[in-house]
């Protein structure tokens, strides 16, 4: 017959910490469920189905209680408070400026990056959320479906395949459910935002008289949009006080100060007059010439006249999320069943950020200045619309908010078919055979941008014979030309912005196709117990296409060029492991295994690739084990890092040849004074090299991809203790234990990233990294002479990286009065984390830094009693330094200027029971703890924000309340 296994979640979730995977607390108010009974599971890193979740390999396992207590409508929400976890690549808190993947929600295991964490659904792949890339978009995958999630860290290419460098996170779809359980929940921020609504029904059925069964569930969540104009520390534009204007007091780095964008709605005009005199001008709200004025001194009588992007830009994006799944089997008879696994999910986001600031030199590249005459019909003819004190040609900055704020509206649909049949061959094989298909479209819509070609037509314009300005190009006028002004507030009328207008579009699709078998048994019995194998193999193809519309892939909406970018690969995959009993029943040795694996990949594109696996466990005692493992595992370069089009970005950087003077004699002022426009900037500044808030902005540079790239190898080592003292009455229901970790990458598949690339040139003197650098020869309306205008950047396999720490964890469920109390604790300690951008480069330390905490612990509490449930998680992470690279710009400042303080967010949830319905009251950062202040300009900052949004909670205190109802 079909082993079977049916443990309600709870239940997984103790047995498995009792088995030393704790690193959670079991939910207390589920701890009155029947003993499940056990069957053959495989478990995470290992294809051999077991009768334990004994693992080689450190495991943490969640389980459906720990979800369903923690009220996330989001999976991601409750991964990333796991000290396993990094600051994630894309969150619905650090995603509002991307231009491609906003809302997307993805993992990033030991802060190794999120195509180094593989994640699966029922031990297999998923198709990925993200163009290019094989992160999983956790939008997808419902929450009140998942039986456990298993996280594993450290190679299991073994077992996977590529991607598991980091390790592996392994969702656990419900096994089998009987009836009909419903789910509503209404929340917000305590701000007023932040509103978050679900409902989510899941139904399960028996079929053919036991024979097999049905599991359908439907979901609808949506969060809404928190923007920066509702929070005090957001509200205002700002930048770094010892940025900008440039203190030179250590306190004041993480102090703001003002700083608005000098591109304002109603514009800034250069030229000069009739006379000859230079304009420097803008207008106020009634349309009166005024000079102009950045941050408004009081001692000007005019007042600002720059722009607050914050009032349009978000701390979290909106998402609303649909979800259908359905999971099912039947016996064909006793030894063979037949399964599907179906989902589907549409999620719909949307950013929000400030109206696109435009200069002449967009319209105008080469010159950057507007004409004011033309020849027309015979004729030369003055522009009617340009102002009388503006002679000869002109230039201008100037905020769109005639055309409006730039929305970008993104629908992504995801679809999953997988068919399978298992069964038993004999007594001694079982086998499991399948083929999935994946799909992720997406299709977004933006706005607010224009066509420079249409608003360069729209500017030259002329009189007709009545006077009336017209477009002066004959063929631009039968297209629906209409001339612009651009002087004043709302100058733009909405017939010459709807001209211009130019919305933009992309659409994305990636597929995965894969089919698979796998041969599982205990042919031979040895000394010490059966021998179980695993063989199996698999085909697998990945293709990604991302493509934009024709104005964005010119870069001619004045924004960045968006090329279209496709590739696919293919693999074929054949693996095997062992699990082969040593000894048992010795001294100081109750039993010994040993776990080997090996899986040989053909990719298409990196070529052959070996992944291995060594473990050991050790049983010394019924309390008391040991486990080593020893991994190599193989990551091939993703769709992206191979193919990805040159695309248009526009970096935050700090230029080392700020400051600079032109007496200076060090290296770095000899390699700076050398560059295009440096000189040049220094006879006009004194002699010193300066750059301007506009300077700042205007850093732009281009990704592509790198078809050159190898596959990376991560080796990793863990070495562990695991306690379970049953002797011990008061420790009966406790597990301790403690784990080494080191996880190193070779041949690392890394972007060395912009900063990196300016200090090695200047700095290093490595000119490798100057050929990717362009300074602007000449100042014009763009920027100053010598500025920085380009830095491009493109994947490498670099030197390497590495991640060496120590994971402790502890849990308990002991009876407490008439109750029962339950506690687990999950620590993380690193030890070592460094990043080496090239082979020569020095090793980059993040050990300690923004995003990469030294420490970093989450503990949980609950109390079950009755009916009634309370249970706490505290969520700490450890104090934290910026970048040191960063640092090292500003040598005088000693290192306690750059530390970022430690912080604790507390989540408390009770709940109560009446028959079969449950009422649940949640309180997320109870505390209301603030994120650290990261203004923008210091490395880890999230527009929007003002702290590193990924790391840490941007959004305070918010509350939710729930029903559940089964039937």
């Amino acid at each position: 017959m079909l082993s079977s296994f049916k443990p309600s979640p709870f239940k997984v979730s103790r047995l498995a910490a009792l088995l030393c995977l704790g690193a959670y607390a079991s939910t207390p108010w589920a701890a009155d469920e029947a003993q499940p009974r056990l069957g053959r599971v495989e478990v995470t890193g290992s294809r051999i189905l077991a009768m334990t979740a004994e693992s080689a390999a450190p495991l943490q396992v969640l389980g459906a209680a720990d979800i369903a207590a923690a009220g996330v409508v989001n999976l991601q929400e409750l991964l990333l408070k796991s000290p396993l976890m990094g600051a994630p690549l894309i969150s619905r808190n650090n995603s509002n400026i991307s231009t491609s993947s906003a809302g997307i929600a993805t993992l990033d295991l030991r802060n190794l990056g999120v195509d180094r964490t593989l994640v699966l659904v029922n031990g297999r792949r998923h198709v990925a959320g993200m163009a290019g890339s094989s992160a999983v978009d956790l939008n997808t995958i419902p929450a009140d479906f998942i039986e456990r999630v298993e996280l594993l860290t450290g190679g299991a290419s073994a077992a996977y395949g590529s991607g598991a460098v980091a390790g592996v996170i392994n969702i656990i779809l419900k096994r089998e459910f009987e009836g009909l359980l419903l789910d509503a929940q209404l929340g917000q921020s305590q701000h007023g935002d932040d509103a978050k609504q679900k409902f989510s029904a899941s139904w399960g059925h028996k079929l053919a008289q036991g024979q097999g069964s049905l599991m359908l569930h439907g979901a609808l969540t949506r969060q809404g949009a928190v923007y920066s104009r509702d929070r005090a520390a957001t509200a205002k534009d700002q930048y770094s006080l010892v940025l900008d204007p440039g203190s030179s007091n250590p306190a004041d780095l993480f102090r703001p100060g003002p700083w608005p964008s000098s591109y304002a709605p109603q514009g800034q005009f250069f030229g000069v007059d009739a006379a000859g005199q230079a304009q420097d001008f803008s207008f106020d709200a009634q349309g009166r010439q005024i000079p102009w004025s950045l941050n408004g001194p009081k001692n000007d009588g005019v007042g600002a006249t720059s722009f607050n992007r914050a009032d349009y830009r978000a701390i979290a994006v909106p998402v609303d999320r649909y979800l259908l799944a359905a999971k099912g089997d039947l016996a064909l008879n006793t030894a063979h069943a037949l399964f599907f696994e179906a989902s589907w999910a549409r999620s719909q986001a949307q950013s929000h950020i400030e109206p696109f600031a435009l200069s002449s030199s967009d319209i105008y590249p080469a010159s950057g200045w507007v004409p004011t005459v033309f020849e027309h019909e015979g004729q030369v003819l003055r522009n009617p619309l340009v102002p009388q004190n503006l002679q000869g040609d002109y230039a201008f900055t100037r905020r769109l908010s005639d055309i409006g704020a730039r929305l970008v509206n993104a629908r992504r649909e995801g679809l999953r078919l997988l068919l399978g049949l298992r069964g038993e061959l004999s007594p001694a094989w079982s086998y499991e055979a399948y083929a999935a298909h994946g799909q992720t479209r997406e299709a977004q819509s933006s706005g607010g941008l224009i066509d420079v070609r249409k608003f360069r037509h729209a500017l030259e314009a002329v009189p007709d014979a009545s006077g009336r300005a017209i477009c002066r190009d004959a063929e631009a006028r039968t297209q629906g030309c209409v001339p612009l002004s651009l002087f004043g507030f709302n100058s733009i009328s909405p017939a010459a912005a709807a001209y211009v207008a130019a919305p933009g579009r992309m659409d994305t699709r990636l597929t995965q196709q894969f089919a698979g078998f796998n041969l599982n048994g205990e042919p031979w019995q040895l000394p010490a117990g059966p021998l179980a194998l695993a063989l199996g193999g698999e085909l697998r193809r990945e293709s990604s296409d991302m493509a934009f519309d024709a104005v964005s892939q010119a870069g001619l909406n004045a924004s960045n060029a968006l090329p279209n970018t496709r590739g696919s690969f293919g693999v074929r995959e054949l693996f095997a492991e062992a699990r082969l009993p040593l000894l048992k029943s010795l001294p100081a040795l109750q039993r010994l295994d040993a776990l080997l694996a090996y899986r040989l990949s053909d990719y298409s594109t990196a070529g052959l690739n070996h992944s291995w696996n060594l473990g050991l466990d050790w049983a010394i005692n019924p309390g008391l084990r040991a486990r080593f493992s020893r991994a190599q595992s193989s990551r091939a370069p993703n769709i992206g890092e191979l193919y990805q089009a040159r695309m248009q970005n526009f970096p935050t950087v700090q230029d080392p040849c700020e400051g600079v003077r032109a007496s200076d004699t060090t290296e770095l002022a000899q390699r700076c004074k050398a560059a295009a426009g440096v000189q040049a900037n220094m006879a006009a500044h004194g002699g010193v090299f300066s750059l301007t808030p506009l300077d700042l902005q205007s850093v732009s540079g281009y990704d592509s991809g790198n078809p050159l790239l190898q596959a990376e190898l991560g080796r990793s080592s863990t070495l562990g203790l695991v306690l379970t003292p049953k002797a011990l009455p008061w420790l009966r229901n406790a597990v301790f234990s403690a784990d080494f970790f080191d996880i190193q990458i070779a041949r690392a598949i890394n972007n060395p990233g912009r900063q990196y690339a300016l200090d090695q040139c200047y700095n290093g003197g490595s000119q490798a990294f100057c050929r990717f650098i362009s300074r602007r020869a000449e100042a014009s309306v763009a920027g100053s002479a010598g500025a920085l205008s380009l830095i491009d950047l493109q994947p490498v396999n670099s030197g390497g990286q590495r991640v060496q720490g120590l994971d402790f964890a502890a849990s308990l469920s002991e009876p407490l009065g008439a109750g029962r109390l339950s506690a687990g604790l999950s620590w993380t300690h690193l030890l070592r984390a460094w990043q080496q951008p090239t082979d020569t480069a020095e090793r980059d330390s993040s050990l300690g830094e923004l995003g990469n905490p030294v420490d970093k612990w989450t503990l949980n509490l609950g109390y079950a009693q009755g009916a009634w449930g309370l249970s706490g998680r505290a969520s700490y992470i450890g104090a934290s330094e910026l970048d040191d690279q960063f640092q090292r710009s500003l040598p005088a400042f000693p290192r306690w200027a750059f530390r970022v303080p430690a912080k604790l967010y507390v989540d408390l949830q009770a709940r109560h029971r009446w028959g079969r319905a449950e009422l649940y009251l949640g309180l997320d950062n109870a505390f209301a703890t603030q994120a650290p202040p990261v203004i923008a300009g210091l490395p880890g900052s999230v527009d929007g924000s003002e702290t590193a949004a990924g790391s840490y909670d941007p959004i305070g205190r918010r509350y939710y309340l729930g029903l559940r109802y089964s039937l």
